[in-house]
């Protein structure tokens, strides 16, 4: 396995190449980037919103909302089909899903069928089906009565879309307010994602992807004074409205639309030539005009109302007929108020209302902070691991070295070509992928000593080395890709990335380990020609041990078992310190603009909000407190309403650092998702080690990592850490590393039990954790240097994230020895299960062929 050819030499060099080439301008300042040659790579990784600050707000289209305005519809074409066509109706009313309407004279009965014919026709084809979608259903209960029902397949049609008109629409107005790089995105049958990076005003873009901005130019009747229309019932065909002023001033308004904003082509922000108040200007298609020119002229001297979203904003006096297709919207705005305004005409009407139910709004300051905080994390992170590497193996561990550095470049060469975004925990995910990247070569570097031991020669022992290590590499990885793929697709945000970089961490991690790193060895034996293996200049664990793990199972059985029990216990009685992620609710990091600020003070202000239950607690810096409110249990909108209180309260004293704000809808979700998410990757992975190896091995493996899921459980309940959705990626990372931890120790098991059939189990068991002790030790040394990096000078955002995984890491490393073990004892496995192999056995123990370095 030493032996490389030349094009082999050539292909592996190039990967490294082309992965610092394309990984390299992360390096640099986009304007030095720009004033390089054009062929040159200059692309930089997407940095995430809480990297560079900005909002992400996904969005829920209302199909009640939708559902009404279709019956709304329904009723005026039934009434407008029915008067074109002379025909007496009386009861035209609807009621949940569907519309009826009784024809007076029995005569009419059929020509009033032929008149709505067009009601039931076909309003698209089938996309599976092959049929058409009808929106209305046709039934007649009793002679001349007329119903109309909405079917499922209409509804679910207009639902599409109207999803993709609100897309269209979002996606004018954010580009409106001239962001760069917007995201504006299909979740669903009924979502909309939006990602605006970069954002300095979240509060302006929530107002203008909250408004339906509906504009309809309606005739004001002045017939009945409106406070009659109030007290009593107003006259038919009107309806009473209120306009925007305060106090609000009622009016009585026909229904009757004489045009509406679908005619509008332009709509600019300006100021009143007289009065230098702000206005909006508009300009009419053609078919706008003409109608707005006769209303206009047949109703000289009569008020007209113009209407958003059913407020009136003004209701000015027809003076003379308004012929020109143009006007003007005055209303008492401000200056971004009618530039808002303007965006919202510009862009459309929206066809239904879209609800806010998940928000996550991150500073630009705190974007900042995060960034250097990860950026020096990651570089003591990688001193450590680099001089433990060359401390714990000398030359090797400076090979091991330059592989590890190829891998990290990898892998930024895949974000930046994926484009991918990345985030904080993205950039947690690199550095746990360098503390397990070590992984790999600490296997084969353990193994070739043991070879070396027995008497191989270096050359011989390199070779097996290499070729004894690959599948407990492979299968070790195999098992965190499986928590890693999982986690993608179940979880969202910050958490995909750090999916995604743990993802391509393991596949650049086996790459290097067997090819680069067997490359350089090659090269070192050839240039060298050692006669003995370098050593490191310190020795954890010493060669040979002989400690008897399995005589203190029992003891380790009753810790774990009790410890495991006062977990269950625990988070059974006690109530668990639940994210807004799980149970809704709203999180606000805020800093003191001034003063140092103070969490009494911020608690007596917001408690007289009646917002429920309010949390302050101060962190990191001084002046720097995190708001915590329950879910208000009044439905998403609720939620939004409580960040527009405390931001109205607060702002003048405090910059808002990070708002996160999720309704009942989606926490419910995320809540499943999160429990699935743990459940799907530990039965994907007793597939995979069932498949690769025998069932006790499976099982074993899944009760150990179950009892790492318990006791990472009973911490956060017994610390009142918050369990959010980075507490799902923790628990799946150290159930992936659990797992690897398990299968090293395992796949040891194994090849032992084919070896020494006489063995009696429990020494053989001892004999296995012994040879694999000192890749655990260092394993988990190296990775928790890293996660230590992480926690110390990670920033508070991931502080408690980094925290449950250094406990995870060194509970997996615990149980890998002292629960998997022994409970192979437990299945009472056998050698006798491995005889069919013996073969195989007896040919690889002859030794390999030795090859030339």
């Amino acid at each position: 396995m030493l032996h490389f050819t030349r094009w082999k030499t050539i292909l592996i060099w190039l990967t490294v190449a082309v992965g610092v080439l394309f990984a390299s301008p992360n390096l640099f300042p986009q304007s030095f980037l720009n004033s390089l040659p054009d062929w040159l790579p200059k692309k930089q990784m997407t940095l995430g919103l809480d990297l560079q600050g900005g909002s992400h707000i996904l969005l829920q289209l209302d199909r009640n909302d939708l559902v009404v305005e279709r019956l709304e519809t329904t009723r005026n074409d039934i009434r407008a089909a029915l008067r074109d066509a002379h025909i007496g109706y009386t009861g035209l009313s609807g009621t949940e899903n569907s519309v009826q309407v009784r024809v007076r004279e029995a005569a009419d009965v059929q020509k009033a069928k032929d008149a709505l014919a067009n009601l039931t026709a076909p309003v698209a084809a089938g996309l599976f089906s092959g049929g058409t979608i009808v929106e209305l259903e046709f039934d007649e209960p009793e002679p001349g009565l007329l119903r109309y029902t909405l079917t499922d397949a209409g509804i679910n049609y207009r639902m599409s879309s109207a999803l993709e008109q609100s897309i269209e629409v979002v996606g004018r107005r954010v580009n409106e307010l001239g962001t760069t790089e917007p995201l504006i995105q299909r979740q669903g049958s009924d979502r909309i994602l939006v990602q605006v990076p970069g954002l300095q005003d979240p509060d302006r873009l929530k107002d203008i992807l909250g408004q339906t901005a509906k504009l309809t130019f309606q005739m004001v009747d002045q017939t009945m004074p409106v406070q009659e229309a109030i007290e009593g019932r107003p006259p038919a065909g009107t309806v009473v409205m209120y306009s925007t002023d305060d106090p609000p001033q009622a009016y009585l308004i026909e229904t009757r639309v004489i045009v509406s904003g679908e005619n509008l082509v332009d709509a600019q922000a300006t100021f009143d030539q007289r009065t230098s108040e702000p206005v909006v200007s508009f300009r009419f298609d053609n078919r706008g005009a003409t109608l707005f020119g006769q209303a206009t002229q047949a109703n000289v001297g009569k008020l007209f109302a113009i209407i958003l979203d059913n407020q009136v904003i003004s209701a000015p006096q027809i003076r003379e007929p308004i012929l020109g297709g143009t006007g003007q919207i005055s209303g008492n705005f401000s200056v971004e108020g009618a530039n808002d305004l303007a965006v919202l005409l510009r862009a459309g009407a929206l066809p239904a209302t879209l609800t806010i139910i998940e928000e996550r709004t991150v500073g630009p300051s705190l974007g900042a902070d995060s960034i250097a905080a990860g950026q020096f994390a990651s570089i003591i992170a990688a001193l450590l691991v680099l001089a433990f590497m060359v401390l714990a193996y000398g030359s090797l561990g400076i090979i091991a070295n330059i592989a590890l550095v190829a891998n990290v470049a990898l892998i930024v060469a895949v974000l930046t070509l994926l484009g991918a975004t990345l985030t904080l925990p993205g950039i947690a995910g690199i550095v746990l992928t360098m503390g397990m990247a070590v992984d790999s070569n600490v296997i084969i570097y353990e193994r070739v000593k043991e070879e070396r031991r027995a008497g191989r020669s270096i050359v011989q022992s390199l070779d097996a080395g290499f070729s004894r290590a690959l599948a407990t590499v492979v299968d070790a990885n195999m098992t965190t890709l499986i928590a890693a793929v999982i986690l993608f697709y179940l979880g969202s945000g910050p958490i995909r990335g750090f999916a995604v970089t743990l993802a391509i961490g393991i596949i650049t991690t086996v790459f290097t380990a067997f090819t680069l790193t067997r490359w350089l060895i090659a090269l070192w034996l050839r240039r060298t020609r050692p006669t003995e293996m370098p050593r490191g200049f310190v020795k954890l664990v010493p060669d040979d041990t002989t400690v008897p793990f399995m005589s203190w199972r029992r003891v380790a059985f009753a810790f774990s078992g009790i410890t495991s029990v006062i977990s269950i216990v625990l988070f059974m009685t006690v109530e668990m310190n639940y994210g807004i992620d799980f149970r809704g609710g709203s999180s606000i990091e805020v800093k003191a603009i001034q003063a140092t600020g103070d969490a009494g003070d911020i608690r007596a202000r917001l408690g007289e909000l009646n917002l429920g239950d309010v949390q302050v607690q101060a962190i990191g810096t001084a002046g720097e407190y995190l708001i915590r409110i329950e879910g208000q249990g009044a439905g998403d909108n609720a939620e939004q309403s409580v960040v527009e209180k405390v931001r109205g309260e607060l702002s003048a004293d405090y910059e808002f650092r990070r708002i996160e704000s999720v309704g009942p809808t989606v926490s419910s979700e995320l809540a499943w998702a999160g429990t699935i998410g743990v459940l799907a990757a530990m039965f994907a992975m007793l597939v995979y080690i069932w498949f690769r190896f025998e069932w006790q091995f499976g099982v074993g493996a899944i009760l150990t990592t179950a009892h790492d899921v318990i006791m990472m459980i009973g911490l956060y309940v017994a610390l009142g850490l918050e369990f959010n959705l980075s507490s799902i990626a923790a628990v799946l990372t150290v159930v992936g590393y659990s797992i690897n931890d398990t299968v090293v120790v395992y796949d040891r098991v194994r090849e032992n039990l084919r070896r020494y059939k006489k063995m009696p189990i429990e020494q053989l068991l001892d004999l296995s954790m012994n040879q694999t002790l000192s890749r655990t030790f260092l394993t988990g040394i190296t990775t928790l240097f890293a996660l230590i990096s992480l926690y110390i000078f990670g920033g508070e955002v991931i502080a408690s994230f980094t925290l449950a995984m250094i406990f995870g890491i060194v509970v997996g490393t615990y149980s890998s020895i002292f629960v998997a073990g022994p409970l192979l004892i437990l299945f009472k496995l056998r050698p006798e299960m491995f005889e069919r192999d013996e073969k195989a056995v007896a040919k690889q123990d002859s030794g390999p062929t030795p090859t030339k370095a």
